[in-house]
């Protein structure tokens, strides 16, 4: 197996020496203006979402492979990036419009696969809100539009990264029956994109449990939606069906939660190859920026948001560099 030259080259770029992915995620953009509206009372303009994402990627890139940043607020972050951290670009525009049906995804308007490279971008990013219980009609739409971008990824010979999360309409995401449904979203959509045919090179997914409702564990809330000997079944399933490397997101989860479920993915043997990781680093940040501005926020990051990045990276001792997947023994033998 040998893959292109400029993925090759961006691969190195996000991930360790070990051929691990240890990634800071940065690229929130709608829910972290409105978190910081809330905590500040009043509005948030552009210097304040491009400032903490400074604040963030100088801090936290001293500790990390690799930061994603969005093109909207992220590129003056970009600039101040750790020279051992690479560069991973979102491309999708924030959120979804609640009025139509099947959470249908965007691409942000004036930027394109060529111009994110321009701009500095070591590998592109895209999120899909997903399940394969949608009606064909909506995921036919949605698999086309995977494929376009696979497309555009490799006519620019850049790394894609595929992020998918999983939702059941009618249901509370953060609610047991949803917990029970997650294994089989997670499995089947990651499933579905390993396959050549969307040209993803890694695909970030969720923990396919919620560690919440796990028998036995830390954070067990006294629901039980699987034993401990259940949930790491989920995990070897998801893991089984991947013909792809994949890393697994924080999905906004406390950062106790995230580093439990990489205890539990490590004890079931999971072949994971890293993380990006986001919110359970730097979100507890949110209301010292908001109430007592920049500079206490920093202070904060170079305490509880290194402690928080540790936390995760200690746990990724068990993850398997991502070349594994491609039969190699290090990034070279792919060139």
């Amino acid at each position: 197996m040998k893959i292109s030259a400029g993925k090759l080259a961006g691969m190195k770029a996000v991930s360790n020496a070990r051929g691990v992915i240890a990634a800071a995620a940065m690229d929130q953009r709608g829910s972290l203006k409105k978190a910081l509206a809330k905590e500040k009372g009043g509005d948030i303009g552009d210097k304040d979402m491009e400032e903490f994402k400074i604040h963030v990627t100088e801090v936290l890139t001293r500790h990390a492979t690799a930061i994603l940043l969005d093109p909207e607020w992220g590129i003056p972050a970009s600039k101040r990036r750790s020279n051992n951290a690479g560069l991973l670009m979102a491309y999708e525009k924030t959120g979804y419009d609640a009025n139509t049906p099947g959470r249908l995804p965007d691409l942000l308007d004036v930027w394109s696969v060529r111009r994110l490279k321009e701009a500095g971008a070591d590998c592109l990013k895209i999120l899909l809100y997903y399940t394969p219980f949608d009606p064909a009609h909506i995921n036919e739409h949605k698999h086309a539009w995977v494929e376009r971008i696979g497309d555009e990824c490799r006519a620019n010979d850049i790394p894609f990264f595929l992020e998918f999360v999983g939702y059941e309409d009618g249901l509370d995401e953060k609610g047991v029956e949803y917990a029970r449904r997650k294994p089989e979203i997670v499995t089947k959509t990651m499933q579905e994109f390993t396959k050549d045919r969307y040209g993803v090179d890694v695909m970030k997914v969720e923990v396919p449990i919620n560690m919440k409702f796990v028998e036995g564990a830390k954070i067990f809330g006294g629901q039980k939606a699987y034993s401990k000997q259940e949930a790491m079944d989920h995990f070897r399933r998801s893991a089984d069906v991947a013909t792809k490397p994949f890393i697994y997101l924080s999905a906004g989860v406390s950062n106790a939660e995230f580093t439990e479920s990489l205890e539990l993915a490590a004890e079931a043997g999971t072949r994971f190859s890293g993380v990006l990781c986001g919110r359970a680093t730097w979100k507890e940040g949110i209301p010292v920026f908001g109430k007592q501005g920049a500079q206490a926020f920093r202070t904060w990051l170079e305490g509880e948001g290194v402690v928080n990045i540790k936390n995760v990276n200690a746990r990724l001792e068990a993850a398997h560099p991502w070349f594994e997947f491609y039969g190699a023994k290090s990034p070279d033998e792919l060139a």
